[in-house]
């Protein structure tokens, strides 16, 4: 006698882990889920991660700066346990995550080490959630590593960033992570994700939906190609390299110099503080200038950057016209 699979065989299953600190991806998130939610034929299974220490919102100076060694090192704070044993399969699974000190934050970073994540993780198709200011492609490599080390296969990154001018943003993300308020300063855009990119991350759930229909994530293809997924900025890229090394060099300083809270390690965030403080104030503006007047000389090598790093789901929008809302 065969036996007939039930309903809960049949659908697919797909496995959402994320942190929001801000609020913000979580609304990136249930905008991207509303055609997966309502459709019987998908089993949703959403994981919140939660830090065993919570990390504040709005930070504290200190705690902001204390936190980077250990974000930049992939070393992270442990998380409270998980509600996944490590022996679930999925047909998907999304990954929606910010951007802390050029790396994944720390409780994704968590979360991909756990030895049960990353029994889920084997041989399973993957879909990279970006949500931060602006710079996040070699935050996106390390990212790329810890999925590599646990045997998944990254098929889709996604990637919303503040749309306002690179120089604005550098007050006012600072601002509001400091304040818990996205307008300080009137003079300037709100931090963060416009609300209008945030209500149209819905167009992803559609193609995500019907590609699990048609068992599309058992192959090597992206699935949301000619969606706008993600549009890199090669001329942030000099930028994103001098602050990866610079947290890499001093994360080890400071690391070594003693634990996250412990007081030795007060004189060295002070002396960093100033640092990095100097650093944006004269490498980005300069490098973006000299950017600017060599861009006839750069523009093959910036096409190249921006081209690779848009791998796999890409910038084109050629499939943007069937899913407008």
């Amino acid at each position: 006698m065969s036996i007939q699979p039930t309903a809960d065989d049949v659908r697919k299953k797909v496995l959402v882990v994320m942190y929001s600190q801000t609020g913000q991806l979580s609304r990136i998130v249930e905008r991207m889920l509303e055609a997966l939610r309502d459709d019987p034929r998908i089993a949703l299974q959403v994981e919140t991660l939660h830090p065993a220490t919570p990390f504040p919102f709005p930070w504290s100076l200190r705690r902001f700066f204390d936190t980077f060694p250990e974000s930049a090192l992939l070393k992270p704070a442990p998380i409270a346990p998980l509600a996944l044993t490590g022996d679930e399969r999925f047909d998907l699974i999304i990954l929606p995550w910010q951007v802390w000190f050029l790396a994944p934050s720390q409780p994704m970073t968590a979360f991909l080490q756990h030895p049960a994540a990353q029994r889920v993780l084997r041989d399973t198709p993957v879909v990279s959630v970006i949500a931060c200011r602006n710079m996040w492609i070699m935050a996106h490599e390390k990212f790329k590593g810890l999925l590599a080390a646990a045997g998944a296969r990254l098929i889709d990154n996604v990637v919303f960033t503040d749309r306002a001018p690179t120089l604005a943003t550098l007050l006012t993300t600072p601002l509001w992570m400091l304040t818990g308020r996205r307008d300080v300063l009137r003079s300037l855009p709100p931090a963060g994700i416009s609300d209008a990119d945030i209500a149209d991350a819905a167009r992803f759930g559609p193609v995500l939906r019907d590609a699990l229909a048609s068992n599309l994530e058992r192959g090597t293809a992206p699935l949301l190609t000619g969606l706008a997924a993600v549009e890199v900025n090669p001329h942030l890229m000099t930028s994103e390299k001098a602050g990866t090394r610079s947290f890499f060099l001093w994360g080890k300083l400071l690391h070594t110099a003693g634990p996250a809270g412990s007081p030795q390690r007060m004189p060295l965030l002070v002396l960093y503080a100033v640092f990095l403080v100097a650093l944006i104030i004269t490498v980005v503006p300069v490098s973006l200038l000299l950017q600017r007047a060599l861009r006839p000389l750069l523009a093959k090598r910036l096409a190249r950057i921006k081209e690779h790093y848009e791998q796999p789901s890409g910038s084109g929008t050629e499939r943007l016209s069937r899913h407008e809302r």
